[in-house]
């Protein structure tokens, strides 16, 4: 070993003394430095006392090692200066890195011993490193913090590394990597300590760079998240607290508070998305033009943008602005966490905007800055990844509440012109006619098929049923079509052929896209009770005439399908009797995957051979086996003619029967005559509640429905039960009684006879009625009462009362 105590490189280092004792050894991995060691003449002399070993008994651990002797604690007696008299400060100086050498004196810590790096760091000369500014706090400038800190690591007696923010003799500030690590010297009893320091501002710029990296990705994920939830949650847009959930959310995750606020007389937060919303009235806030009103402003704008009410500033009273801050106030007081500021947004849709999102942010969402970092806060402002959440939250909504208007419009549409494309029924005199319909399509009242029974004069009736190919919007809008040619013609023209003939030219013109099949019939009164028919058909089914379980099929009269006709189209007649009943269908009623059409005819067949109903509906209702589970539309018409042999009742027969009526006051005698051929049908004599009952419920069907009218009886044993169905949602309710008041006791004569109730329905509702014994009914109120006990609470809407429908039926 040298004079300078440097020797030669063992395991790969250059090993540097101190007294014999390794002063520090610093991870160069962890970019505070390299080994630093020093040494004095003589040093070797105490070698063996002076000889390393690491912490723990190893011989090695890492780059780490320290004094085998243990330290002992420092007396607080002034240093053996003539022991520290011989460090060779020169030695110090050769080292790259800011080495100080502290000792306890006066109840703190002291620079003894510190090299020209040092002093460069700190901008101090080193006799102030030395001298009246040599206690570590003033040395390094450090705060109250930072020397605390550096304390706390030389009282726990191991060696250890701090990150403090520090501050040079000219005022600027840096952060200061300060490793620790304890010195043993022979000749000072005292406590010895090595801080090597470090500037390492750049490395803390980057972790701080990197951190806020981090802290934008997970931002930026849980962004991500929440829109995708929103639109998850808005997949079911149906639900009436949708918008509720989707606030709620925001509130545990992005905001303090928030909700979609709907502006229409009045401002109201919404909880789900109303397809028919009430007209926006934005209008209605009257105030001087000169008057301030962002959120007004924001309403009629129609762009995305986020407007920042301060609610410490008073809007303008009168103002949409003054009335959402009032909204706002009681959450503001209420949530000790939320910002003194609120976040307005609009929610747009296609060509308005439609509602408002109002936020109130966090306090902890302002910028992140680093502990200690002496930095100034940030004004407060919300964090760019929130607010593109909630912008997307407020075009999604907008989109959502838009689609469910439109589809509400569209759909409204549709039911106006598919009521106008239902099939008719007109009552023939002399004739129990039975019809059903279904659409296959979802959502849909009319399809490709359809049917009409129509009086054409007093001593004619057109009966049609048609098919048009596929059951689209298309196919219905084809069905239209035909059926308005169909019957222009059935009014001027008297033969079936002859009509079919005309359609045939007018359809080849007009450019039909879909073929179609039909038959035409008409029907006129003959002698004792028959009725002549005459018809043609058009690539369709043949009807089925029943008599007497014999069943024939009118198959005469077959031509192509309409539009094809390129040879004058043929009329064939068949003869009803009293009691035949004639059947006409479209292959919805037999078509099956599973199954060639050709059984599907056998099946109906032997089917309408075993049927003796002794009324049309009663026919219809045991055909109507054939069409569960129905692939294609279905379209069936049953014309029984009264008389013949009535036979016994048939008590295996189904006691149920349906039928569809048009929202027409005629209906309502229709729905009396029903009930009245069904009970005589099952052997039921008393029917005068029932008729009384059913007028009275399809009363209210007509006044205050729309679409079709469902009508469905059974006998359950115990009694009739009688249900209406119609396409309003609105449940009926119990009007007062009021002497003064025209009408409206409907209910309470229903309520008098019947057990009753409703239930909603995919498009609408159903109002039942079960109808009580005699006995029953005479006790009225008792009864009544528990009946009502019986139905669903908390509905009330419009009165569906049957004063005036029992009019309308008297006629």
């Amino acid at each position: 070993m040298n004079g300078t105590g440097l020797g030669s490189r063992r395991h790969g280092r250059r090993p540097t003394r101190f007294l014999g004792h390794v002063a520090h050894v610093t991870s160069s991995r962890q970019g505070w430095g390299k080994v630093a060691r020093a040494g004095v003449p003589g040093a070797n002399a105490r070698r063996s006392e002076g000889r390393m070993v690491p912490r723990g008994g190893s011989a090695r651990t890492g780059d780490r090692a320290v004094p085998v002797d243990e330290h002992r604690e420092g007396t607080g007696a002034p240093f053996r200066t003539d022991a520290l008299r011989g460090l060779r400060t020169p030695v110090l100086d050769q080292l790259s890195e800011a080495v100080l050498v502290l000792g306890r004196r006066d109840d703190d810590w002291h620079a003894v011993l510190v090299n020209a790096v040092a002093a460069r760091l700190t901008g101090l000369e080193r006799q102030d490193l030395l001298g009246p500014r040599s206690r570590v706090r003033d040395a390094l400038g450090l705060d109250d913090d930072g020397a605390a800190a550096v304390a706390a690591a030389l009282a726990g007696h191991a060696s250890g590394s701090l990150t403090l923010a520090a501050r040079r003799a000219d005022g600027r500030t840096y952060w200061a990597g300060i490793q620790l690590a304890p010195l043993r010297l022979a000749e000072v009893e005292q406590e010895l300590w090595s801080a090597v320091v470090r500037d390492v501002s750049e490395e803390v710029a980057n972790a701080q760079a990197q951190q806020g990296l981090l802290e934008a990705e997970r931002r930026a994920r849980v962004g991500l998240s929440l829109v995708a939830r929103v639109s998850d949650l808005l997949q079911e847009a149906d639900s009436a607290d949708v918008l509720r959930a989707i606030a709620d959310m925001l509130i545990r995750q992005a905001v303090a508070w928030c909700a979609f606020v709907i502006v229409g007389r009045n401002l109201r937060v919404a909880e789900g998305i109303d397809d028919d919303p009430p007209p926006m009235h934005p209008t209605a806030y009257r105030f001087e033009r000169t008057a301030s009103d962002p959120v007004l402003d924001l309403l009629r704008g129609a762009a995305m943008r986020t407007v920042r009410l301060d609610p410490e500033v008073p809007a303008v009273e009168g103002t949409l602005t003054a009335d959402l801050l009032a909204l706002v106030a009681p959450h503001l007081r209420r949530l000790r966490d939320a910002r003194a500021e609120v976040l307005v947004l609009p929610v747009l849709g296609r060509q308005r905007t439609l509602g408002l999102l109002v936020a109130l942010p966090r306090r902890d969402l302002d910028g992140v800055a680093l502990q200690s970092s002496g930095a100034a806060d940030a004004a407060p402002s919300l964090h760019d990844e929130f607010g593109t959440v909630l912008e997307l939250t407020a075009r999604r909504v907008g989109m959502a509440m838009d689609n469910a208007q439109l589809y509400a419009r569209e759909h409204a549409l549709a039911e106006t012109l598919q009521r106008a494309m239902l099939p008719e029924q007109d009552d023939v005199p002399g004739l129990d006619v039975w019809t059903y319909y279904a659409p296959n399509a979802e959502h849909a009242q009319v399809g490709g098929d359809w049917y009409d029974v129509v009086n054409l004069d007093e001593d004619r009736v057109a009966v049609v049923i048609g098919d048009v190919v596929g059951h689209d919007v298309e196919a219905a809008a084809a069905m239209g079509q035909l059926r308005s040619v169909v019957r222009a013609y059935a009014a001027e023209l008297v033969d079936p052929g002859t009509v079919l003939g005309r359609v045939d030219a007018l359809v080849a013109g007009m450019r039909i896209p879909r073929s179609a099949s039909l038959v035409y019939a008409t029907l006129t009164p003959a002698a004792e009770g028959a009725w002549d028919m005459a018809y043609s058909r058009a690539g369709h089914l043949p009807p089925l005439l029943v008599r007497e379980g014999t069943v024939t099929a009118l198959d005469g009269a077959h031509g192509t399908l309409i539009g094809f006709g390129l040879a004058a189209r043929g009329t064939a007649s068949a003869r009803l009797e009293p009691g035949d009943v004639l059947v006409l269908y479209t292959d919805g009623l037999l078509e099956r995957r599973d199954r060639p059409m050709r059984a599907g005819l056998e099946a109906l067949r032997d089917l309408c051979a075993r049927v003796h109903a002794p009324d049309a509906a009663g026919v219809g209702e045991e055909l109507l086996q054939l069409a569960d589970a129905a692939e294609d539309d279905v379209a069936l018409v049953v014309i029984r003619v009264p008389g013949g042999s009535e036979g016994e009742v048939d008590v295996a027969a189904p006691r149920r029967r349906r039928w569809q009526l048009p929202v027409d006051a005629a209906s309502i005698g229709r729905a009396r005559h029903a009930v009245r051929r069904a009970c005589a049908a099952w052997g039921i004599e008393d029917v005068a509640a029932a008729e009384l009952v059913i007028s009275e419920l399809t009363a209210n069907a007509v006044m205050h429905g729309w679409g079709r009218i469902g009508l469905r009886l059974q006998d359950t044993g115990d009694g009739l039960r009688i249900e209406v169905e119609d396409a309003n949602p609105a449940p009926p309710i119990t009007r007062e009684r009021s002497t003064g008041r025209v009408g409206g006791f409907g209910m309470h004569i229903v309520d008098r006879l019947a057990d009753w109730g409703w239930r909603p329905t995919p498009s609408g509702k159903v109002v039942w009625a079960r109808l009580r014994s005699q006995a029953g009914a005479t006790s009225g109120g008792a009864t009544s009462a528990a009946s009502t006990q019986e139905r669903p609470s908390g509905d009330a809407t419009e009165d569906d009362g049957g004063g005036p429908g029992d009019e309308v039926g008297a006629s």
